[in-house]
């Protein structure tokens, strides 16, 4: 997981890691010299009494504290740059790859998991990140200098100071283990409330309605609850190593008292030695609590790049095919089409045909597979068995882009995203020219809720809240308008407006249609009257098709759906 993480995101900042390492090894050198200078002061200054010496040692340990502090400043500013580039870069590569991925994936993963996992588990990294490599150098390389002063002054000291080393190995073991299986479920924990939180916040009119506040907030709490135990348990695991530090560094200290105190009480040592040498241990307590708590630091690291790299190895099963030019004709065909959902059957043996340059309407039942046809046509899923093709060509031997530049897609719930109107227009083409734009504009009725109030330049709001219903698929069509795709799927455009912007939408999308190969998704029956084509679907497949004379005359599925929707046989 290291290799991976280095090779994928640490490696091009290399250079400012390098420079980073020196100027920590520089500044955890640092206390040795301290501790090293405190021999002087006593035998030269306290005991001494040599007044010149006052002055160069007094300046030799200003100087020291002085580097401290610049290499201090310098290193935080390198680490942090490159923290902040490391998780940045893989928030935005994480994104990108997520967006790669399946229907199913996103079926299997709701938006506030995700959320988590490109936010919270990479911000996670980020922090932990900083942490282990600035504790990690500085503090290891404060260790290593102090000992090696320490050993300069007596190495029989020295082995006494880490008699009780051997007492950390054990646990050092079972409590990275245990806070790694911690950190994993809290980060699962972590995904429930995001996902929570953004079901909530989105669904605030129904639970108002519902008056369900209180059970909303139990749930939460519930979800909240459980975070706060595990990480209550994860905090205090994280102390053991450092709380057995202390003791092991107090047992060294004891050591060091019993087997050097009577040498200096007997001059066989000079007073000098012996402060320089409990200094230098006495600074090395900190850094080894620091290190010994990194080991609960990395297992939280670990834990999210675990989930981050459980994303980034989800490969997508719908791929680009070879062909990277356009088919010759937007005839639609499906043959013999089965395609199941997490095992559950959808389309069973369906077969249909939308000549090109006409308008094709798919009526039937909820779930009887209408807008899972959509869904084949892009390659948002693709078939079990059977084909689906596109001027004689399967649609799986386009390159993915490409096929999806041939449609133009309206649906019963247009995805505005809470930016400006013109961004939002110009999202299927963002170089379309002002003359396009505008035309978009009239033919889809968006001028005529423009005013001085509202402009191209004002917020759709989170969702389009701040439009109406109509007026959000207005923008959705001004968007396929600009687009001019040579197919146009409409996915229940019509269905949830009222009778006025039913009659608005429904002229936009009458100027959409013309000249192009159209599908419509309809309930409102009397919306594709005019279609040259009806294909009525039941269980998966079509049960009967024919213009609206036909079907009504054959007196079957069609005709039964217009006496239940008009309340009288046609």
């Amino acid at each position: 997981m290291l290799r991976r993480l280095w090779d994928g995101y640490l490696r091009p900042h290399k250079v400012g890691m390098i420079c980073a390492f020196l100027l920590m090894t520089v500044e955890g050198s640092t206390l040795a010299l301290i501790s090293w200078m405190l021999k002087p002061l006593f035998d030269l200054v306290f005991i001494g009494k040599q007044p010149g010496a006052i002055w160069w040692v007094g300046t030799a340990i200003f100087g020291i504290f002085l580097l401290r502090a610049l290499t201090l400043i310098a290193s935080r500013a390198l680490l942090t740059r490159v923290s902040l580039s490391v998780s940045t870069a893989m928030q935005t590569e994480l994104l990108a790859h997520i967006l790669t991925l399946d229907q199913r994936f996103f079926r299997e993963n709701s938006p506030g998991a995700m959320i988590e996992r490109i936010q919270g588990d990479t911000i996670a990294v980020q922090g932990v990140w900083a942490t282990l490599i600035t504790g990690a150098t500085r503090d290891a390389m404060a260790l290593l200098m102090l000992f090696g002063v320490a050993l300069t002054i007596d190495p029989v000291w020295t082995m006494g100071a880490l008699i009780g080393a051997p007492i950390l190995i054990m646990p050092a073991a079972l409590v990275q283990r245990y806070i790694r299986r911690k950190v994993r479920q809290n980060r699962a924990n972590a995904s429930l409330r995001a996902t929570r939180l953004d079901e909530v916040l989105h669904g605030i009119a129904s639970i108002r309605l519902n008056r369900a506040e209180a059970d909303q907030t139990a749930r939460f709490a519930k979800i909240v609850g459980r975070i706060r135990k595990s990480e209550t348990k994860v905090a205090a695991t994280s102390s053991v190593i450092p709380a057995l530090t202390d003791i092991v560094t107090g047992i060294g200290f004891v050591a060091v008292l019993a087997l050097g105190g009577n040498e200096v009480m007997e001059g066989e040592r000079s007073v000098g030695d012996f402060m320089s040498f409990f200094t230098a241990l006495a600074l090395a307590f900190q850094p080894m609590r620091r290190l010994g708590g990194l080991a609960g630091t990395w297992q939280t690291a670990a834990a999210s790049l675990e989930r981050i790299y459980q994303v980034f190895d989800t490969k997508p099963t719908v791929v680009s095919g070879p062909r990277k030019t356009a088919p010759d004709s937007t005839r639609i065909e499906l043959d013999d089409v089965w395609l199941s959902y997490d095992g559950q059957p959808v389309l069973h043996g369906l077969s249909l045909t939308a000549e090109a340059g006409q308008t094709t309407a798919l009526v039937g039942p909820s779930g009887a597979g209408k807008s899972t046809v959509f869904n084949l046509l892009t390659r948002m899923v693709d078939a079990d068995s059977g084909r689906v093709m596109m001027g004689g060509v399967p649609v799986q031997d386009f390159d993915l882009g490409l096929l999806r530049d041939q449609y133009s897609t309206v649906a019963q719930e247009s995805a505005l995203f809470d930016e400006s109107l013109r961004d939002n227009i110009l999202m299927g083409r963002p170089d379309a020219s002002e003359e396009d734009l505008q035309q978009a504009l009239k033919a889809a009725h968006v001028n005529d809720f423009l005013d001085d109030q509202r402009t191209l330049a004002s917020a759709a709001g989170p969702r389009g809240s701040s439009l109406s219903g109509g007026q959000r698929q207005r923008v959705a069509i001004a968007r396929a308008l600009l687009r001019d795709a040579p197919v146009l799927l409409l996915d229940e455009a019509t269905s949830a407006l009222d009778t006025a912007s039913e009659r608005l939408v429904q002229d936009a999308l009458d100027s959409l249609s013309k000249g192009r190969t159209t599908l419509v998704i309809a309930h409102r029956l009397s919306t594709i009257r005019n279609a040259d084509k009806i294909v009525v679907m039941g269980g998966g497949r079509v049960v009967e098709q024919g213009n609206h004379d036909q079907l009504m005359a054959a007196g079957g599925a069609y005709a039964n759906l217009v006496a239940l929707q008009f309340g009288e046989q046609e």
